[in-house]
């Protein structure tokens, strides 16, 4: 976005300071810069609205009547739009805290710099403004449904898996697929999980969704790889139906019909559910692991595992919750907790792969953190089983 297009705010309490930061964005290129000499007098500023609005506020940490601290606190309440770039003569750790404070309030932040602050970096942090957010317009609400249309559903067979492509980043080659289930519901079109899963799980039925998903899945492995794709999938399981007596008998049953080796199949546990030290689901994990299957820790990031308990996890990928993903490029609390994440895979020998890339900054990003692989909305959609060999070709022409 051209820097002469925005509307920026200064709020700094020194005169000296303030006058040289906006000749400095005046140098960059700003035509529109108001200066506030307190903090009191910036909120008002972007609470009552400026004209045009204020698209980015550069502010010290230090301001005279009220701080930034309390700036930043009530331009939450206030539900302020507007990019923050934040100042300061405190230390690097300080200014790490401030940043991650303001994103748990919700607002956007550019990033941070101590002072003085220069013009490279100035530019830098500005670069990261992606424009004000563009609310999504509503889609038509899903009916409320019961169990029994649910069931009704999964008995005559419209439930379908959908399948999104992960891909390593070093190489760009397509390593595996992860499953979604759809509902293909014959009024309202395709569903996804917010319309079903809730009503399974209020009834503690999910297991009737995760066996037709599994049984559907194998059998588009399967057909795959009588296309000559020899392609690896993985599927979310609830931690109920993995723990049930004869689910190592009934997927065994299931690999032999379809002929699908266990080394092609990922089952995704959700971190919190894996936070357990009952010794006879870690045994189940290990069974499932010794006969070739592959786990997957999902949404990692959303739980507060215990470090112990999870390195006891036989798992064998850590999928990285999008939370901590996308924009980790340009916000160093969300970058600088992401590079611990993988750096834990890396210590534990396992895949790590980030979920929710949509951007071309975030795979550049995750590529230089040496992340291992990475899916989301920049690389593919999930898409039936019969769009996969096509997508594969493009991505192959692609890369």
């Amino acid at each position: 976005m051209e820097i002469a297009s925005l509307h920026f705010l200064v709020a700094e309490g020194e005169a000296v300071q303030r006058e040289l930061l906006v000749g400095m964005l005046r140098h960059l290129g700003a035509q529109h810069v108001t200066p506030a000499s307190d903090g009191l007098g910036a909120l008002r500023l972007l609470e009552i609205g400026l004209n045009p609005p204020a698209d980015i506020a550069v502010m010290d940490l230090t301001l005279p009547g009220m701080d930034g601290l309390e700036v930043i606190r009530r331009l939450a309440e206030i539900d302020c739009r507007a990019g923050i770039i934040i100042l300061a003569s405190q230390s690097a750790d300080v200014l790490f805290s401030v940043e991650t404070m303001a994103e748990a309030y919700g607002l956007d932040v550019l990033g941070s710099s101590s002072k003085p602050i220069t013009s490279a970096r100035l530019q830098e942090l500005i670069a990261n403004y992606a424009g004000p957010p563009v609310e999504a317009e509503p889609g038509p609400p899903h009916p409320e449904f019961t169990f029994a249309e649910v069931g009704r559903g999964l008995q005559q067979r419209e439930f379908d898996p959908y399948f999104q492509p992960k891909i390593e980043l070093e190489t760009g080659a397509v390593k595996g697929l992860e499953m979604f289930a759809r509902w293909r519901h014959p009024e309202h079109g395709v569903l996804g999980p917010s319309a079903f899963v809730p009503v399974l799980e209020s009834v503690r039925r999910i297991d009737f969704l995760d066996w037709c998903m599994i049984e559907k899945s194998v059998a588009a492995c399967r057909s795959l790889h009588d296309k000559g794709i020899p392609i690896s999938f993985s599927v979310n399981v609830d931690p109920s139906t993995l723990a049930h007596p004869q689910f190592v008998d009934q997927m065994t049953a299931c690999l032999e019909r379809h002929r699908i080796l266990p080394g092609y199949v990922t089952f995704e546990i959700t971190e919190a559910s894996v936070l357990t030290s009952n010794p006879h689901f870690l045994e189940r994990l290990l069974r499932l692991r010794m006969m070739g299957f592959g786990l997957a820790i999902d949404d990692y990031g959303t739980g507060r595992s215990n470090l112990q308990l999870l390195a006891a996890i036989p798992f064998s990928e850590l999928k990285i919750d999008p939370s901590f993903v996308d924009g980790a490029s340009r916000k160093r609390p969300i970058g600088t907790v992401l590079k611990s994440f993988l750096g834990l895979a890396r210590s534990l020998s396992r895949h790590a792969c980030a979920v929710g890339v949509e951007t071309r900054e975030d795979w550049d990003f995750l590529q230089g953190l040496g992340c291992t692989f990475a899916q989301g909305f920049y690389i593919a959609n999930p898409m039936p089983v019969g769009e996969i060999p096509g997508w594969l070709g493009d991505w192959k022409n692609f890369f």
